[in-house]
């Protein structure tokens, strides 16, 4: 028999927001945390804005000296920091760092596309090239490795269970928690700790900006970068930070008296095997309409009962292919749900980007409101042509009765996860 699963704790570091009080206040208000970067500048690149939460060491100096992270990869301290607010989030205690107990109903799986890039980059590199391996100490593997936030969690809640990274492009954290879903509805945990992280790295955009998929023209108007569904997106706007929910047994949360954000109904990861119109670097539509659909399947309700969509709708020309799947996989009409994009206000955190928009989702779920997109008042004429506008919401809207969201996210590797949230009310 499959376990109900529930999300009982949040925890996120965005380039709008730290915290989950402070991004809940970030979502409504329809907040950018897009800024210039000097440094983007002097590396000429075309696009010189980017999301970068504000995240300064001394903040947390006594947690992250406290696990010996001080001078981690930035993504393990982005996800330490996010988990530890989640683990709270979800009131659960903080086991002793010499206590010799294991929670082996306990695990973690978070994922990343570029975890160890900035360690290596600000260390690693420099200390090679200048022949100085033997200074750069003890710890070089831990603060680097990119399964280097999932063993730093392992360490900080004693976990026994399954503690692992994942990477599968964009869709690397949404795939994260569907893998924690699975696995707590199976029985084979009781709680997960699951999402993203990724790194500030020029090293890690330099691609994507050689690929001219980041926003250009944008560069004094750094808030305005950022154009998910816009006729006037010139691509998307990179950015780092972390996202990190607590999937748990729902017999488990209420056993604890935990408080209980959203259930987990239904879940899909394929991939269109870069085939029928799927690449490297775009989505076959087959297979994205195929894994929206088992979602629906696996989670036994129908398209008609979905009322916000959380797309992974990026600010490029891939939008409007996004727009005609969903469609499509929701045998859309004349009805038509609502469906926004976090990245507006973040820009796209990579391998954290999908756990983010999950936290967005249930947040939305749970306070019964639709953030905004913000940037896109000039609708792009083929998307406008295919979707009620209505349900493009250009202002927050408030005092919604919302049972069912669903997010998706693509990736890079044609690769696909889908997840189903309802109503914990419902």
């Amino acid at each position: 028999m499959n376990k109900r699963v529930v999300i009982t704790g949040l925890g996120i570091v965005a380039p709008n927001a730290i915290g989950v009080t402070n991004f809940l206040t970030a979502l409504k208000n329809g907040k950018s945390g897009i800024k210039h970067i000097t440094e983007l500048k002097d590396y000429k690149f075309s696009c010189q804005v980017g999301g970068i939460p504000e995240f300064n060491n001394e903040d947390y100096l006594e947690t992250l000296s406290k696990y010996e992270l001080l001078n981690a990869d930035t993504s393990i301290r982005y996800s330490v920091i996010a988990s530890l607010e989640a683990w709270k989030d979800a009131n659960l205690l903080i086991p002793e760092l010499d206590s010799k107990s294991l929670d082996t109903n306990s695990g973690a799986i978070i994922g990343t596309c570029y975890g160890g890039t900035e360690y290596f980059t600000r260390k690693i590199y420099p200390y090679v090239k200048e022949g100085k391996t033997k200074r750069l100490g003890s710890q070089t593997i831990e603060h680097w490795m990119p399964s280097g936030s999932a063993a730093a969690i392992g360490k900080i809640f004693a976990l026994g269970n399954q503690t692992t990274a994942n990477s599968s492009a964009c869709s690397t954290s949404t795939e994260a928690i569907c893998m924690a879903y699975d696995k707590i509805k199976k029985g084979d945990a009781k709680i997960m700790i699951a999402g993203g992280t990724d790194p500030y790295s020029p090293f890690a955009w330099a691609g994507f900006d050689s690929m001219r998929l980041l926003a250009r023209g944008f560069n004094d108007f750094p808030e305005k970068a950022s154009r998910p569904l816009s006729n006037t997106a010139t691509g998307f706007v990179p950015a780092a930070g972390a996202g990190v929910l607590i999937i748990e047994d729902y017999e488990n949360a209420i056993k604890r008296n935990a408080n209980i954000y959203a259930e987990i109904i239904g879940d899909n990861i394929n991939s269109g095997g870069n085939r029928n119109g799927g690449t490297m670097t775009f989505p076959n539509s087959y297979s994205v309409i195929n894994g929206i659909k088992n979602s629906l399947k696996s989670a036994k309700i129908s398209p008609s009962q979905i009322d916000l969509i959380c797309g992974h709708l990026t600010g490029t020309i891939a939008d409007k292919t996004e727009i005609i799947n969903w469609k499509k996989a929701l045998s859309l009409n004349q009805s038509f749900p609502y469906i926004n994009s976090l990245k507006s206000m973040t820009g796209h955190m990579i391998g954290a980007a999908g756990a983010a928009e999950t936290i967005a989702a249930v947040l939305q779920l749970k306070n019964n409101f639709i953030h905004q997109n913000i940037n896109c008042k000039d609708l792009h004429p083929d998307i406008s042509e295919i979707w009620d506008t209505k349900k493009i919401p250009k202002k927050t809207i408030e005092n919604l009765n919302l049972k069912y969201v669903i997010k998706a996210s693509f990736g890079f590797g044609d690769v696909n996860s889908c997840i189903i949230l309802k109503s914990i009310s419902q």
